[in-house]
Parts: C-alpha cells; sequence; structure tokens
C-alpha cells in the first residue's frame, strides 16, 4: 500500500483484500468440491469387469475339478507305495527263506525235495511278479498325477492370460475415463480463467475489486491445482507440448505488452509537461517519487537538487509561490505554509 492514502483508508483497503481472499476461499472450497464430485460423473469399473466370465467360469471349474483329480491321485499314489513297499518286503523275505532252503538242500543232496524246490520257485516267481504289478501301478499313478498337474498349469496360464486381456482392457478404459474427467475439469476451468482474464483487463481497478481479485485467485488455484496436475503424460509428449505452447503464448504476450508499453511511454514523454503531470495518479506520483522514481518514465531520479527528471523532462520538484519552499511538484498543498498548489494551464 502506498504511504500517502489515508490511515482509514489503508485499513479499508487492508479489511477490502481479507475480503478478497476469504472470497477466494469460499469460491476455491466450492470449485474444489465440484471438481471433486467430476469423477463421479463416470462408471469406475475393475478388471473384473473386463474378464470373460463365461469362460473363466468354465476354467474355474475344469481347474477345481483337477485339483480334485490331483488329491484323489496323491492319496492312490501312497496307497500304490504302500502296497508296492508291502510286495517288495514280502519278496525279499521269500527269497531269503528260499536261499537258505537251497542251501540246505545241496547240503543234504535230497532227491525227494526236487518237487518241493519248484513249487518254492513259483511260489517265489508270483511274489516277483506282484512287486512289479505294484511298482507298476505306482508308475501309472505318478503318470496321471504329472497329466493332472500339467494339465492344471495350463488351465492356470489360460486363466492368467483372460486376467492380462482384461487388464489391458482395463488400463484402456481407464484411460479414457481419465480423459472424459479431464475434459469435464477442463470444460469447468477454462470459462473460469476466460471471466478472470476479463475481469483483470477491465474491472481490477473498480469499485468491486475485492470480489474480482478473489475470483481471479480462485481461477489461478483451479488451473495450476484442480487442472494442470491431470493433465494427460503420454510419456511427457503432451505435457512438455502444452508447456511450449504456452510459454510460447505467454511469451509472446509479454514482448507485444513490452513494446506496447514502450512505445506508449515514448508518446508520453512526447506531450507536454502539463499534461503529463495531470495525467498521472497523484498517490501513484507520490509513491514512485518517494522511491526515487520517475512518475512519468519510471526511470531513477536524483531527489536532492534536480528538479526536473533527466531522462524525459518532466517536473518533479518545484518551489511553493508563497513560500519559496522547494516540494513536490505534483502535491496539491505546500507542505510548509499550506498553500494550495496552482493548477497547472490548461
Amino acid at each position: 500500500m502506498t504511504n500517502h492514502l489515508r490511515l482509514s483508508e489503508k485499513w479499508f483497503n487492508r479489511g477490502l483484500w481479507l475480503i478478497a481472499f476469504l472470497f477466494a476461499y469460499f469460491l476455491t472450497g466450492l470449485g474444489g468440491t465440484i471438481v471433486g464430485d467430476l469423477p463421479k460423473v463416470e462408471n469406475r469399473l475393475s478388471t473384473e469387469d473386463f474378464v470373460d466370465k463365461v469362460l473363466k467360469s468354465k476354467l474355474t471349474l475344469e481347474l477345481k475339478k483337477l485339483d480334485q483329480e490331483v488329491v484323489i491321485a496323491s492319496d492312490k499314489l501312497d496307497q500304490a507305495r504302500l502296497q508296492s513297499q508291502t510286495a517288495r518286503a514280502d519278496y525279499q523275505a521269500a527269497r531269503q527263506a528260499f536261499e537258505a532252503w537251497v542251501t540246505t538242500r545241496n547240503a543234504t543232496q535230497d532227491a525227494e525235495q526236487d518237487q518241493d524246490l519248484l513249487s518254492r520257485t513259483a511260489k517265489l516267481e508270483k511274489l516277483k511278479l506282484r512287486e512289479r504289478e505294484s511298482l507298476m501301478a505306482v508308475e501309472a499313478i505318478q503318470k496321471q498325477q504329472l497329466d493332472t498337474l500339467q494339465e492344471k498349469e495350463r488351465v492356470n496360464r489360460d486363466i492368467a492370460a483372460l486376467q492380462e486381456a482384461a487388464r489391458i482392457r482395463f488400463e484402456e478404459d481407464y484411460k479414457q475415463i481419465e480423459l472424459r474427467i479431464f475434459a469435464y475439469r477442463l470444460a469447468f476451468v477454462l470459462p473460469l480463467l476466460a471471466t478472470a482474464s476479463y475481469l483483470f483487463a477491465k474491472h481490477r481497478k473498480k469499485a468491486y475489486w475485492p470480489f474480482v481479485w478473489g475470483f481471479i485467485i480462485f481461477s489461478l488455484f483451479a488451473f495450476f491445482v484442480e487442472l494442470v496436475p491431470y493433465l494427460p503424460s503420454y510419456g511427457g509428449y503432451v505435457r512438455y507440448t502444452v508447456g511450449v505452447v504456452v510459454t510460447l503464448a505467454v511469451g509472446k504476450y509479454s514482448i507485444a505488452a513490452l513494446q506496447k508499453y514502450l512505445e506508449q511511454q515514448r508518446e508520453l514523454e512526447q506531450q507536454p509537461d502539463f499534461q503529463r503531470k495531470n495525467d498521472i495518479q497523484y498517490d501513484l506520483a507520490q509513491t514512485r517519487i518517494v522511491k526515487g522514481i520517475c512518475p512519468s518514465c519510471e526511470r531513477p531520479i536524483a531527489r536532492d537538487n534536480d528538479n526536473f527528471c533527466q531522462h524525459c523532462g518532466i517536473e518533479i520538484f518545484d518551489k511553493c509561490t508563497s513560500c519559496g519552499t522547494r516540494k513536490i511538484a505534483f502535491s496539491k498543498f505546500c507542505f510548509h505554509c499550506g498553500k494550495k498548489t496552482e493548477e497547472s494551464p490548461p
């Protein structure tokens, strides 16, 4: 705030700025609530919504059936191994008994035991055949179990492929939803920015400026907080491209504004001194002079002895026509004698 405002005016201005920030705060809260509810317009889906339910149900039932077969095969395998171990033990015991009997027979050389030899040999062969059959049964069950496990693995791969296809479709749909939500945000924020730009250009210095600045602050918050973070990236191409375009646009506008300002300053400096003094606002002139800046060309000035700006020639200090005291040429009254300053000639 300028130091040349009335005390009450300063506090009123501070209060109005407080109103502007409060207005921006409540607008921001309202806008944030609206933007936060925008995603609810879209129906959010999950990965399961994109899975072929008929095929998945079929594969799930098949997998459940294979799991049961694996359990049954495991039980059968345990029984078959137990039978195989029993048959092997029986054969080993019968073989040991047969070898002991053969040793005894050879020692006695009893020819009457030849028929018994044939009987014992046949019995031993039956036990050996039983052992082989039990071992083959174990191998058959193991093969069946292996086939079931391989089939189960195939079904799991089919289910995983089904889930992966659903995930890809879900991500594509999610991107589309995010784009539509961003479009909703854009449709909400762009009119705010356009309105804020208009208010800034036409109404920022008028009577209702607190509401104008409050709306401008709200619009900037909506743009940088509610819109920019949700800008689609696509690997950075979109964001960087938008950044380049915005930078070019802002830079072009800034350069044009600078050129326009310099041209206006050159035209202003060609005008008569009294006309320039009448066109400059009183408070603005006082503030700039106190800061050591020319109120017309905005260049640094010397406030000690020089009465005119060495850059544009405008009169900055003059003498009171009543008491001769050196004073600011833009002052309405002499600070020494209080005489009103004579108006500049038309």
